[in-house]
């Protein structure tokens, strides 16, 4: 029997509603990791999602906020990709950074937007507070994994947060490569500039 205050239709209209907002966040996705923010109307969101300009705004209150739900998205994955390595207690710090750059070189096979928002994030004045908390979430988990290396005495001396950053730069040269499709996901630079990423901040 229907409840009084539901109507009939409010299940699969929130079906509904739930994959025009998931449709519309894939387009952002898109969009904001091959166009960029500034370059990306709402009207050009609109027609890669599929619905009504006016249909943005039911979901999101404005152009910035639908940039901040994907960012966040982006930034919780990188996390995940993270922190899913904490358990394995059998592998080297350089191990880890390998698995790690490997899932992302993976990922941009698969999914070349996902990855380019990472390594090209907006501009810092577009994120709002979750955003940024995302991305320090995400930079200490990168950290953190250096800091182990640091630890064990196989990283150089220096902040955790510099190498983290360096680490990211060279590994991203062959993450960046798979993204925009100049090499396939087995492409045999890949191990040597994930190696050189590891190199770049360990001590020799």
């Amino acid at each position: 029997m229907t409840s009084p205050t539901q109507p009939p239709q409010a299940g699969p209209r929130k079906r509904d509603a739930d994959a025009t907002r998931q449709r519309l966040l894939r387009a952002a996705l898109e969009m904001y990791g091959t166009e960029g923010f500034l370059a990306t109307t709402t009207p050009d969101l609109a027609r890669r999602a599929g619905i009504a300009e006016g249909t943005i705004y039911r979901h999101f209150p404005s152009k910035e906020a639908l940039l901040n739900a994907v960012y966040q998205g982006v930034q919780g994955w990188v996390l995940k990709l993270v922190k899913e390595l904490e358990s394995d207690r059998g592998i080297t710090p350089r191990e880890r950074l390998m698995k790690v750059g490997r899932g992302m070189v993976e990922a941009a096979s698969k999914d070349p937007a996902l990855v380019r928002l990472f390594l090209h994030p907006p501009e810092s004045r577009f994120l709002d507070e979750k955003s940024r908390a995302a991305v320090a979430e995400t930079a200490g988990a990168l950290q953190q994994l250096v800091a182990m290396g640091k630890s064990d005495g196989l990283v150089r001396p220096g902040p955790a947060e510099l190498w983290a950053g360096v680490w990211v730069r060279v590994a991203g040269y062959a993450i960046e490569r798979v993204a925009t499709g100049e090499w396939s996901a087995e492409h045999p630079q890949i191990d040597g500039v994930l190696e050189a990423a590891w190199f770049a901040i360990a001590i020799r």
